[in-house]
């Protein structure tokens, strides 16, 4: 049964962008990588925007000079930290929100993100204790490798692969990320207090462009969308 989102209860979004991009390759940090006749950066914020959040923070590297503000008046630019944990930690500051505020965490190159996934996580989530993530199960044969060779198969009948938006408490996330500061996700750091965040089912197209084929790919995906 869905949990629909309380009027009265505020839901705000943190969105990390303070990485280079090293593994692309490109000129300039792949967040603001042309896409859609917009950037990746402005793709994502679009749709998040969608979700009428109370506020949105995006944590930016400090020698980010790409970031346009007069295009996002109301998107609060802060500066983010040597780690995704570090940023997202930079971005709560910035939020002052209540502990039982909700808070949404998305990655800035994930574009391809549907707006009806993403309240389909709000929906599922806002009722339960702990919070969750959109996540897809893993289909493809996995194998453990050691010096270039394959040496076993891993079982993967109750593995998934983790995605954004995850979304939980001010509170409880603050807290995760203090103690947590080198996590990976937003999830893992909510596992180490001992919680077990709720999995939303996403879809596999909920692309993270991490090379430069992902772009071409992202591109062909939200051309898709729009038809």
């Amino acid at each position: 049964m869905e949990n629909r989102r309380p009027s009265d209860v505020k839901l705000h979004v943190v969105v990390p962008a303070a990485g280079v991009g090293s593994r692309m390759g490109a000129a300039i940090p792949k967040q603001y990588l042309a896409l859609a006749d917009q950037t990746v950066l402005g793709v994502s914020l679009k749709k998040l925007r969608a979700l009428k959040p109370s506020r949105m923070v995006v944590a930016l590297h400090p020698d980010d000079r790409h970031f346009n503000q007069k295009d996002y008046q109301d998107i609060e630019r802060v500066d983010g930290g040597d780690s995704r944990a570090r940023s997202v930690l930079a971005g709560l500051a910035a939020l002052e929100a209540q502990q039982d505020d909700w808070v949404l965490v998305h990655d800035a190159v994930r574009p391809c993100v549907r707006v009806a996934d993403m309240q389909a996580l709000v929906d599922a989530v806002f009722g339960d204790p702990v919070g969750g993530l959109l996540a897809i199960p893993v289909k493809d044969t996995l194998k453990r490798v050691g010096s270039d060779r394959s040496l076993e198969t891993v079982d993967r009948r109750d593995l998934w692969q983790a995605q954004t938006p995850q979304l939980f408490r001010f509170g409880v996330l603050f807290k995760a990320l203090t103690a947590q500061p080198d996590a990976t996700d937003e999830a893992s750091a909510v596992e180490a207090l001992g919680l077990q965040p709720k999995v939303v089912l996403g879809r596999a197209d909920n692309l993270k462009i991490t090379v430069s084929e992902d772009l071409t790919l992202a591109a062909y995906i939200l051309a898709g969308q729009s038809a």
